[in-house]
């Protein structure tokens, strides 16, 4: 099922209209555990987990903007690196470290692989797993896809989020996806495709053992700002999110 909210300033509004606030309000908060995987070896982009973009390491910009989300009770760093262990005890003592175990040490493990060992070493009612390498998501997004994904949990068994794509699609070999090449519309007026972006998953631990995969049978899919989901996986990512960054960075000063 998708949920499309308005974006960003409209993210309080979006909430109270579709009666989240007043769905969980009598509930005690359940226990929200963010984990974000990190490697420290980077094929593609060298030592990106802690090289510096703007004026801190990568990696601490979505653990600060994890720390800012009050529905998050515990925030949870599974690394193999000890660069990246030895700064967090040092400057985020609140910050849990979980040590990768050898066996899934190396490029070949998938996020899922990782997860399914993470999981056994935190407690939680509810996980939300998201990435180093997306630096602009805000904390109110965060937000805001927890109390969706609170409010439908009776319904729905994980959550993940998506880019809404207004583009003619194809198949390699020349079929049409979602549009009609002998009927003509504007892109804009396309019904959207929605592209996973890996940024925000929500899932309980058993889904995740059952299916062996952080996505569930019925998953609630949730809509977010394209802004937002930059990733950094290429160089070339890097540079645009930098010069995003500090374009954010001079319309608020």
């Amino acid at each position: 099922m998708l949920r499309r909210p308005p974006f960003a300033s409209q993210q309080r509004d979006a909430v109270i209209a579709y009666g989240i606030i007043g769905a969980v309000a009598d509930d005690p908060p359940p226990g929200i555990a963010a984990i974000v995987p990190m490697r420290h070896f980077s094929r593609r982009v060298a030592g990106k987990n802690y090289r510096h973009l703007g004026d801190k390491p990568l990696y601490r910009h979505i653990i600060d903007t994890l720390l800012e989300v009050p529905a998050i009770s515990e925030v949870v760093i599974d690394t193999d690196s000890d660069l990246i262990v030895q700064e967090v005890e040092q400057h985020l003592p609140q910050v849990r470290i979980v040590r990768r175990p050898e066996r899934l040490l190396g490029e070949m493990f998938v996020a899922n692989d990782i997860l399914l060992n993470t999981v056994t070493e935190v407690q939680a009612d509810y996980y939300l797993q998201t990435h180093s390498t997306n630096p602009l998501l805000k904390p109110e997004t965060i937000s805001q896809a927890i109390e969706m994904f609170l409010a439908g949990r009776d319904t729905h068994d994980s959550l993940l989020s998506v880019t809404p794509l207004h583009t003619r699609l194809w198949t390699a070999d020349g079929r049409a996806l979602n549009h009609d090449p002998d009927h003509l519309i504007r892109t804009q007026d396309l019904d959207p495709v929605m592209e996973e972006n890996s940024c925000i998953y929500i899932f309980r631990r058993e889904v995740l053992e059952a299916r062996r995969n952080r996505i569930g049978a019925k998953p609630l899919v949730f809509a977010m700002d394209p802004s937002e989901a930059l990733d950094i996986d290429t160089e070339l990512d890097w540079q645009i999110v930098e010069a995003t960054l500090s374009l954010m960075e001079s319309s608020t000063a």
